[in-house]
């Protein structure tokens, strides 16, 4: 799809320092302005398998809209082309996908992945989320948190239990409360930006928000190129213990 917008994106993806395999999955899709990152877990090798299924029904759900394939990706139970959003009946297609594949596979029962996506027009950018990976919104050198996480932690600082800080290094950070493939449905979160000339889009994995905080991540992508960013970023969650697998991928918004 052609843009008035001129797009950069770029992407990194490292097991870290801990895990044996990688099971993060990322997609980035210029020619149809779509970016997404996707974090697997659940049986032996069923999180990258899950994440890997993810990242390619959301492409495919979203190069086939307003084809005459359309039927085929919307007429599955539990999805309203009328009312939901295209990156929304990807996420809903891609959970749907992956919850059949755990129930027929029983090597991958259990199975299920976050994720974050983006697709992007000449005026806005639209953001469909599952689970606890993150999308970033850097705009005029500062950062903000445009993704809501959907994790234990997450809930108990909303009511008050807990601080930010507390939530960082509490021992159920990882325990989300919502994925792909869990169920046969599934509530996607769905928000819409107006671009700005500028804008930086930053996507990524917890392997990478549990050791960087938010004002680290926007020093690092304000002060050097994309992809150097991407690398000191990785670098440092790995220095820090790289417990987890970490994936980023940034987009850059500029006017042709």
């Amino acid at each position: 799809m052609s843009l008035n917008m001129q797009i950069e994106s770029y992407a990194i993806s490292d097991k870290g320092m801990v895990r044996s395999r990688n099971e993060d999955s990322f997609y980035c899709g210029d020619d149809l302005n779509l970016y997404v990152v996707a974090d697997g877990m659940g049986g032996h090798r069923g999180g990258d398998v899950a994440s890997k299924l993810a990242v390619e029904e959301i492409a495919r759900v979203v190069r086939k809209w307003g084809s005459d394939d359309e039927k085929e990706i919307t007429g599955v139970e539990g999805l309203h082309p009328e009312t939901d959003s295209k990156l929304e009946l990807a996420l809903k297609r891609a959970n749907r996908k992956i919850w059949e594949e755990s129930n027929s596979n029983p090597e991958y029962r259990g199975m299920g992945t976050t994720a974050t996506a983006v697709f992007i027009t000449d005026t806005e950018a639209t953001i469909a989320h599952v689970g606890d990976s993150r999308a970033y919104l850097v705009r005029n050198s500062e950062i903000r948190q445009i993704t809501e996480d959907h994790s234990w932690v997450n809930e108990q600082v909303k009511a008050g239990f807990i601080t930010n800080e507390e939530a960082r290094t509490h021992r159920l950070k990882n325990l989300i409360t919502r994925s792909l493939g869990h169920e046969a449905d599934v509530k996607v979160d769905v928000l819409r930006l107006k671009i700005e000339k500028g804008d930086l889009f930053l996507l990524c994995s917890d392997g990478l928000t549990n050791l960087i905080n938010d004002d680290e991540m926007r020093d690092t992508v304000v002060s050097l190129d994309p992809d150097k960013a991407l690398k000191k970023m990785v670098e440092t969650a790995n220095k820090r213990g790289g417990h987890d697998n970490i994936t980023a991928v940034m987009i850059k918004v500029q006017p042709r």
